[in-house]
C-alpha cells in the first residue's frame, strides 16, 4: 500500500501549521512506500540546502523503517550502523525523518522536515505523521 497525494498534502499541512506554531520556518518532503517522492513544501524563508535534506531525511526513515534520529544513535562509532550515512547514495541520520504508517500499522511512506534544530525538525515531523 502507498500513501496518496491527498494523504501527503494532509501530512504537509499538518507540518506546516506545527512549524508555524512554533515560529520556524521548514522544508517538508513527503515519499511513498518505495521512497519516491509524492509531495514536497518549502515555506517561505526557509533554507535552500535544507530542501535536499528534508527528502534525504524522508528517504531514510523508509529505507529502514525507524525514525532517522533512531539510525544517528546506532551509527555513531563503536555503533552497529557505523558509517551507514554513506551507503544509498547518501543518508541523513539525525532527528527529522518518521516512516508513516496506516490505520492497520503498515508503513505507506515517510516524512522529511528539515530547517530548524534537529528537535524542532523531529516535532514538525512528527506533528506531520499523525495526520494520517
Amino acid at each position: 500500500m502507498n500513501i496518496t497525494l491527498k494523504q501527503a498534502e494532509s501530512i504537509i499541512e499538518e507540518a506546516k501549521a506545527k512549524a508555524k506554531e512554533i515560529d520556524t520556518k521548514m522544508n517538508i518532503s513527503v515519499v511513498d512506500a518505495g521512497a519516491n517522492p509524492v509531495a514536497f513544501a518549502r515555506m517561505d524563508g526557509a533554507w535552500l540546502g535544507s530542501a535536499d535534506i528534508a527528502l534525504k531525511k524522508a528517504k531514510t526513515a523508509r529505507y529502514f523503517d525507524m525514525p532517522t534520529g533512531n539510525i544517528g544513535e546506532i551509527s555513531q562509532p563503536g555503533g552497529s550502523l557505523f558509517n551507514i550515512e554513506h551507503s544509498n547514495g547518501g543518508l541523513i541520520t539525525f532527528p527529522g525523518g518518521i516512516p508513516i504508517k496506516d490505520a492497520s500499522g503498515a508503513i505507506i511512506g515517510a516524512i522529511g522536515v528539515s530547517g530548524s534544530t534537529v528537535e524542532n525538525d523531529h516535532t514538525v515531523a512528527e506533528a506531520g505523521a499523525k495526520a494520517i
